[in-house]
């Protein structure tokens, strides 16, 4: 798992990553935990699908939608038949599930007998019960429409309708209680189905008829009234035919023509009678030229002008007016009978179409009527013979076995939640985690040194622990401390360090053992070393050695005793040791005095190494004290329990004061907890390789 904490001294670098590993190793590690996790959903899962849920069973009747449209008889429909596209087939499908169907089932079936589909048959729910009892309610008995209303909702939550696709083929599932029950309501759906299509079509041809009925009757006194109405007109027209009027088309065009050649007529005898008036006053020479007449020129040339050549002209003359007169006459006669002909012609033309269109009218109505009265027959010859747009092709099967619950699926999922459960569980367990399991995790955010790494002690209490480092100088643990003793000892620049200053975070993180250990391994060098027990509040010394009544740390500073008077020497330890004593004095004070000062120069003198176990930095100011004189200041973290905010505060605290930690001692790790963790092959005196070289 990646570290999301940053070193105190460093800016963070490394990005946010998933280590696929460390998860895999999380999970791996906690095995157990996700196993048990699985059988206990899988046990519940079991519960739930064998004792609590009800069976329930599923059972399919299959439809066939005809979409050929055939009749018994080849007649229009009133209603058009069944489309083949989707959009017709998804409608079907959606026809099924309406309410008016169901309601229909609901009452054939009498499922508002059923307490499967009738709430009100039940008895009250736990949840029910509680609600009326708080709230002091009455039950109230449902009516009718209320429990129809229910039943058809239980029956849309029980139901499934289908299409398989590319077919005419519906599926119609029912999921009950009962094994028979499914089946039958399964079938009863398609049978009220197929009867619910040919209800419809027989009340729209019922409808159809009556309608039509009305519709013919209506038409057929139209028609009669049109027939009426042409033959009145009729009676009262004189208008014959269309014939007749062509007839008189043409006796007009003649009196036309003959008017044209009339006029014509008239305005050549105008012209010679205009001349021969002309002619009265020239001479008789003049008038036999220019009358034209060959009897006045012979009368001229045989008698010359006289009595009968002036009669002549004068007969000429009176001929001429009366032929202008007569064509007059005729002129007349013939623009009074075109008048007359146009007259006629125009009113029998405006009568005849008058008598067509009434003829148009009747003959539309009739049409109109025949029409209607056939469809009123082709629609009252279907009334009984409607035939459904749909068939059952296979009434529902008996099912053998319950559909719900599905155990094995139950069961699975139980298993699968079970083991999110589980690895969910182990992976938060994982996060918790807010203390130190690596070296290299505590030296990335404290940017510090991790000196030494020591494993737990087998060891029931801290005297056993300082026998067991003695009697078993090849074990691990040993070895770990003289790795330790030798960081410590090579720390120094110029010269290796005499006063060592052992403290920790809080207590029980083992940092007077750690002194302890120290101070018989730098014995084991053959060097004179002293232990200070510098917690004058707690006295823990007392755990280790039996010091009842001996003078310490006080009595020296106090001059009661000398430096060599008040130590005492272990057998096991090796080294002298410098107990501390109870006091009424603040012991920052004491520790802060001059007078402390001076002991650990004389120290110096003495000894080739002091150690000084010191209290935990969160609890009192002595550790940051002692701190200022000591050439190297050692930091225990128990590993696997001291937080990373601890570290860290503890650190902030001596940085305030300024000094600075010389390493950190990653203390009593588990190796068994290190393998679980998945360490336990890679690091150190307590990696499963060394015990090749260790005696434990």
């Amino acid at each position: 798992m990646s570290q999301n904490n940053k070193p105190l001294n460093t800016a963070a670098t490394d990005e946010d990553v998933i280590d696929l590993g460390a998860l895999f190793g999380v999970l791996w590690r906690k095995k157990l935990w996700i196993l048990a996790s699985i059988f206990v959903f899988a046990c519940l899962g079991a519960f739930y699908a064998l004792g609590v849920v009800t069976p329930k069973y599923r059972a399919t009747s299959v439809i066939l939608l005809d979409t050929s449209g055939q009749q018994l008889l080849d007649l229009s429909a009133v209603l058009p038949s069944l489309g083949t596209d989707s959009e017709a087939i998804n409608t079907e499908v959606e026809v099924l599930k309406s309410r008016r169907l169901l309601e229909r089932v609901v009452s054939v079936a009498h499922l508002t007998e059923d307490p499967e589909f009738n709430a009100a048959l039940r008895p009250l729910s736990l949840k029910d019960t509680l609600k009326n009892a708080l709230t002091g309610a009455e039950p109230k008995d449902a009516s009718d429409q209320e429990q129809i209303t229910a039943a058809i909702n239980a029956v849309l939550e029980r139901i499934s309708v289908r299409n398989i696709p590319n077919t005419y083929i519906l599926q119609v599932t029912m999921e009950t209680e009962d094994a028979q029950k499914s089946a039958t309501l399964a079938d009863t759906i398609a049978e009220q189905y197929i009867l619910y299509q040919m209800d419809v079509k027989f009340e729209a041809t019922r409808e159809a008829s009556e309608w039509l009925t009305s519709r013919v009757a209506d038409l057929k006194l139209e028609l009669e009234q049109a027939e009426a109405r042409v033959a009145e007109f009729s009676t009262n027209s004189e208008a014959v035919s269309i014939e007749s009027v062509q007839a008189l088309d043409r006796q007009l065009k003649e009196l036309r023509d003959r008017l044209t050649t009339t006029r014509a007529t008239f305005n050549e005898a105008e012209l010679q009678l205009a001349n021969l008036v002309a002619l009265e006053s020239a001479s008789a020479q003049e008038k036999a030229e220019k009358a034209g007449d060959a009897r006045l020129t012979t009368l001229l040339r045989e008698n010359g002008a006289g009595a009968e050549f002036d009669a002549r002209f004068e007969q000429l003359l009176s001929r001429a007016k009366t032929q202008v007169q007569r064509t007059e006459a005729q002129v007349q006669s013939l623009a009074s009978s075109i008048e007359t002909r146009e007259a006629e012609i125009a009113k029998q033309s405006d009568e005849i179409i008058q008598l067509q269109q009434l003829s148009r009218e009747a003959e539309a109505s009739r049409l109109l009527y025949e029409y209607f009265l056939g469809r009123l027959k082709e629609t009252s010859a279907q009334e009984g013979i409607q035939q459904a747009d749909s068939r059952i092709l296979s009434n529902a099967v008996l099912p053998d076995s319950p559909s719900e619950p599905r155990k094995s699926l139950i069961l699975a999922m139980s298993m699968i939640l079970g083991a999110m459960a589980g690895s969910g569980g182990a992976l938060l367990w994982e996060m918790r985690q807010n203390g130190y399991r690596q070296a290299s995790d505590l030296e990335a955010d404290t940017g510090l040194s991790v000196m030494g790494q020591i494993p737990l002690l087998p060891t029931d209490n801290r005297r056993q622990g300082l026998e067991y480092l003695a009697e078993k100088p090849t074990s691990a643990a040993a070895e770990a401390v003289r790795n330790l003793r030798t960081s410590v000892l090579l720390s120094g620049l110029d010269k290796a360090p005499q006063v060592i200053m052992s403290t920790s975070s809080l207590p029980g993180e083992g940092k007077t053992t750690v002194s302890f250990a120290l101070a018989q391994n730098l014995v084991g060098l053959g060097k004179k070393v002293l232990l200070v027990e510098g917690d004058i509040r707690r006295l823990v010394f007392s755990q280790y050695l039996d010091v009842k009544d001996a003078k310490g740390l006080m009595s020296v500073l106090a001059g009661d005793v000398s430096l060599e008077d008040a130590v005492i020497h272990d057998s096991v330890l090796g080294a002298d040791i410098l107990v501390s004593e109870p006091s009424n004095v603040n012991a920052a004070d004491i520790l802060s005095s001059r007078r402390f000062i001076e002991f650990l120069e004389a120290a110096r003198t003495a000894y080739d190494f002091v150690i000084i176990d010191t209290p935990p930095v969160l609890v009192v100011p002595d550790a940051r004290v002692v701190a200022q004189q000591v050439d190297v200041v050692l930091f225990t973290v128990h590993w696997d329990r001291t937080t990373k905010s601890q570290v860290r505060d503890a650190l902030r605290m001596f940085e305030t004061v300024g000094v600075t930690i010389s390493g950190i001692v990653l203390n009593q790790i588990d190796p068994k907890g290190m393998k679980r963790y998945g360490y336990g092959d890679s690091y150190g005196a307590y990696g499963s390789y060394g015990n090749k070289y260790y005696t434990n």
